[in-house]
């Protein structure tokens, strides 16, 4: 439900405003003084603010002024006689999104009040959308050599034409990197279509890339546009390539080759200019001793190539990536939640079978059926669960003081460390953020090296 607040001196037309737009289903505050607005704004939160341009000792403009000074996303309509309307352009230079005159119709406020607003929508649409394509599987965030890498091939490849394949397991953000390679290109104010080839049967999938003109087939009641015609002058990601049926590669190579193809049930060929990026975690040079796979179309491919690593060979992003993702979605959810340092360790450890993916599921799973203001060991989904023991030191006996309990879990934490390190003690130091020289002086402490195995019989 929209905010409003009205800042009206004259307290007939005061309440009427208020009484109107509550009866539009709108939350609406109404004050008489410029004063009394900014106080309530400063304390409170809303989305459009409708103020008289005259108001005793603090006048509409300042009000203006002081309400997008605290939020500048906060929608200002100015009220205004007639007399007055060059101080009301002013007002609109000063960041107001429109003016009315006095004396004006009940459905006029109504009309630009709901035009504001829904502008207002749109607006906070297209910044969550970009957030969203910008962080979805998390690419954004990482500081990791690995991830680093992976920010170098984008620049560097964004504005070639060369097609790019990119690979790596499931849920490693492939489509995210291609969506970023667009949006740093040339082409980001044209379309970028995505395809799963693995999610539509053969002849749909050859409809969907190709278009189709009506009587193609069964059912083709109008003739429709493909994927690659949208496409054009923009980028056309085609994601799980691997599966793509060897009728559809065929299509795919000529396309590569020469820019151009027909509809289904069509003879007119058509010429379109759509940057290729196709992405599989198959491997597809086994794929093409299966003949699963065209080699001309694997070559045409894998000109460009990025592997890209799962979050267990970038484990370092792991810290950042939980509080990105625990802040997104305690927002979204509108649940104001903490995490223990015990948590973070489970979801540190953890080896992320599904990568980003799956992290970011397990916390927003997490932060859905918690019932706590702090998440515990308990509202961990199973599967993180069974491996506690191996990261969580057993519960010691009531006997022993605090010194030795220290001792134990500080013993305990170094030698997970070591084993996850293989005794590496570079590493080691690394991970636990110590000095090696104060390492080596805890391992000899708590007698903490690499038993060799035996050779002998």
């Amino acid at each position: 439900m929209s905010r409003i607040l009205v800042v009206e001196d004259n307290i007939g037309i005061r309440n009427v405003l208020e009484k109107t737009l509550k009866m539009k289903g709108y939350d609406v505050f109404s004050v008489g003084t410029g004063e009394n607005a900014v106080r309530l704004f400063t304390s409170d939160i809303f989305d459009l603010v409708i103020t008289d341009l005259r108001l005793p000792k603090m006048d509409g403009l300042e009000v203006l002024k002081k309400v997008k000074k605290i939020s500048s996303t906060t929608i200002v309509i100015i009220m205004t006689a007639y007399g007055t309307i060059e101080n009301a352009i002013e007002a609109m230079k000063s960041g107001a999104y429109d003016y009315i005159l006095k004396p004006f119709s009940l459905e006029e406020i109504e009309i630009k009040v709901e035009k504001a607003l829904s502008q207002q929508r749109i607006s906070n649409e297209n910044i969550i959308l970009k957030e969203e394509i910008k962080s979805r599987f998390g690419w954004i965030t990482g500081k990791s050599q690995k991830a680093q890498k992976v920010y170098k091939f984008i620049k560097k490849v964004s504005d070639r034409p060369t097609p790019v394949l990119i690979l790596g397991e499931s849920g490693t953000g492939k489509e995210l990197v291609a969506r970023e390679i667009h949006e740093n290109s040339s082409r980001r104010n044209f379309p970028f279509v995505a395809v799963n080839c693995a999610a539509l049967a053969e002849g749909v999938l050859e409809s969907e890339l190709f278009g189709h003109e009506r009587g193609a087939f069964t059912g083709a009641h109008a003739q429709k546009k493909g994927r690659f015609e949208i496409a054009d002058k923009g980028t056309l990601f085609l994601d799980e390539i691997g599966d793509l049926p060897l009728n559809t590669q065929v299509k795919l190579l000529r396309f590569l080759q020469e820019k151009s193809f027909e509809r289904v049930g069509g003879t007119n060929t058509l010429k379109v200019d759509a940057r290729i990026i196709a992405a599989t975690n198959k491997d597809l040079k086994e794929a093409i001793k299966n003949k699963s796979f065209r080699e001309d179309l694997f070559y045409r491919l894998n000109v460009i190539t990025m592997t890209l690593p799962p979050l267990r060979e970038r484990r370092e992003d792991i810290p950042e990536l939980i509080d990105h993702f625990w802040s997104r979605y305690t927002k979204e959810l509108h649940k104001d939640m903490a995490i223990t340092p015990e948590v973070k360790d489970i979801l540190y450890s953890y080896d992320w079978p599904g990568n980003i993916r799956e992290l970011e599921n397990a916390i927003e799973r997490i932060i859905v059926l918690s019932e706590d203001k702090v998440v515990s060991i308990d509202d961990l989904p199973m599967e993180l669960r069974e491996g506690i023991s191996d990261i969580i030191p057993k519960a010691l006996p009531d006997n022993i003081g605090f010194t030795e309990r220290v001792e134990y879990f500080e013993r305990d934490i170094i030698k997970q460390a070591l084993e996850k390190c293989s005794y590496n003690q570079i590493k080691t130091s690394e991970r636990l953020k110590l000095n090696r020289g104060t390492l080596q002086y805890k391992m000899k402490k708590y007698n903490l090296y690499c038993k060799k195995i035996s050779t002998k019989s």
